[in-house]
């Protein structure tokens, strides 16, 4: 059984009964019981895929109507809720949560027939860009096991890369689905703002973080948002996308596309390998009829003290609601105060959590906000309005991922300063509102580094067409693992 297919390739081979449904779900337990000792991709396996996989291929067999994903198997990330599934957000503090109800694009998943083979690893609250925030252990780099696998989707960008599911929803705020697709040589997407429903989706920067698929290629991204975009009576931030099929046209290539180069994010701090790999992606993108030029984007280098000011501040809000009296874990409150036991409460927080809740508190507070916060706007509202002026000119954006190549864990875990300087290139997304990408484009030294390019606003379409032409100029060898 070939585990290694694509999302298109599998859903064929069910539909014309070359392969089962059951089989392939099984196979795929056994491929998760074998490597994830190694990697720690998973927080929990969904042992009774098998049963739901027998019921599709029953449908399959009879003739009966049959949902588009035809018993796929799919891991997601544990901060989307699953009704009566634990959803831990990788904290003590959510350990024993048991979700009432799905989040949207869970109930979009399950109408067309996708199997959830399990919830995968996250940095906390989806805190942080390694994986090695989370509270159950860091997930590992299945190219190489002594790295970390970017964050906060390493588990998601884990399990896809190393054929323990055929596609992963993670979440993005800050480039938390793009940052691990490079780093494990995946795709990984970031829609525009609104276009993936938020519900169900446990917060943390609610006016910038978006759901977003993670796959081994771009038309299987495609596939994904066919089926989890459009507008949700239940997040009033969503788009209507009328319906758009995102899968075709998306050959059409990107002959006389203009193409920005931003500067900014190609310049002082960039691995050589990185930059090299860059220029060698742009003068591919040329040989497919592209013009390619360089832009200034100068709020970009502000972006990443704006991005961690605003999402501290809206982290701060949401994780008030942790309070251990609503839902928590076993803990008694004889003897407290209300403050004091909220506070000894939340000892089950980690560190990362602790520091945003406390930087949460303080720049937006009386005397602080004008300092920061209101700052932090002006340049959010300055950075959106020079992209918008630049997308006047141009059709795409190009820009390494992340300007660094994967690093070891334990690494940078105590500079945190130097972590957040890792997202100088994926936060502009986020701050926006554009969707942007992730493609995998070279392995340098055994270590994966991926390309990113962004659209404009509801250019998901062509962003995806673009996507797709650099992926035909790329072969990569096979994960080692």
């Amino acid at each position: 059984m070939n585990l290694k297919i694509s999302a298109l390739e599998f859903v064929q081979e069910v539909k014309n009964g070359n392969i089962s449904a059951e089989d392939f779900v099984a196979k795929t337990l056994e491929r998760i019981q074998s490597v994830d000792d190694k990697l720690h991709a998973f927080l929990s396996v969904n042992e009774e895929a098998v049963v739901k996989a027998r019921e599709i291929d029953k449908k399959v067999k009879s003739g009966d109507k049959v949902g588009a994903c035809f018993g796929m198997p799919i891991s997601i990330k544990d901060n989307m809720c699953i009704k009566d599934s634990k959803t831990t957000c990788a904290s003590k503090m959510l350990e024993n949560f048991v979700a009432p109800y799905d989040a949207t694009v869970i109930t979009k998943l399950k109408e067309q027939d996708a199997i959830f083979i399990g919830k995968v690893n996250l940095d906390e609250f989806a805190m942080g860009l390694t994986t090695e925030f989370s509270a159950f252990g860091p997930s590992k780099n299945p190219w190489n096991t002594d790295y970390v696998p970017g964050g906060s989707s390493g588990g998601s960008a884990v399990s896809v890369s190393s054929f323990e599911c055929i596609t992963s929803l993670g979440s993005d705020t800050g480039g938390s689905v793009r940052n691990p697709a490079s780093f494990c040589s995946i795709v990984g997407y970031k829609p525009t703002y609104g276009l993936i429903s938020r519900y169900g989706l446990i917060s943390y920067s609610n006016s910038i973080e978006q759901i977003g698929p993670l796959t081994r290629t771009v038309k299987d991204t495609a596939f994904m948002l066919n089926i989890i975009s459009g507008l949700d009576v239940n997040d009033n931030t969503t788009r209507d996308n009328k319906n758009e099929d995102y899968l075709s046209e998306i050959d059409s290539g990107i002959d006389g596309k203009k193409i920005g180069i931003i500067q900014e994010m190609v310049g002082d701090g960039i691995d050589p390998a990185v930059l090299s790999a860059t220029k060698d992606a742009i003068a591919k993108l040329e040989s497919l009829g592209a013009v390619c030029e360089e832009v200034s984007l100068d709020m970009v280098k502000y972006s990443v003290a704006a991005y961690y000011t605003i999402t501290a501040t809206e982290a701060g809000s949401n994780l008030a609601r942790y309070d251990n009296l609503r839902y928590g874990y076993d803990f008694s409150v004889e003897g407290y105060e209300f403050n004091s036991y909220i506070s000894k409460a939340r000892k089950n927080f980690g560190p990362e959590v602790i520091r945003r809740m406390i930087i949460g508190g303080f720049v937006p507070s009386a005397g602080q906000a004008g300092k920061y916060f209101l700052k932090a706007m002006k340049v959010k509202s300055k950075l959106t309005k020079e992209v918008d002026e630049v997308f006047k000119k141009y059709d795409l954006l190009i820009a390494p991922t992340v300007p660094i190549l994967p690093f070891k864990i334990g690494e940078k875990i105590d500079d945190p300063v130097s972590l957040f300087q890792i997202d100088i290139n994926t936060v502009t997304a986020n701050l926006t509102g554009k969707p942007a990408i992730s493609v995998p484009f070279v392995i340098s030294n055994g270590l994966p580094i991926g390309i990113q390019l962004l659209a404009d606003t509801m250019q998901d379409k062509l962003l995806l067409q673009a996507a797709y032409a650099l992926e035909q100029t790329v072969t990569l060898p096979e994960v080692p693992i």
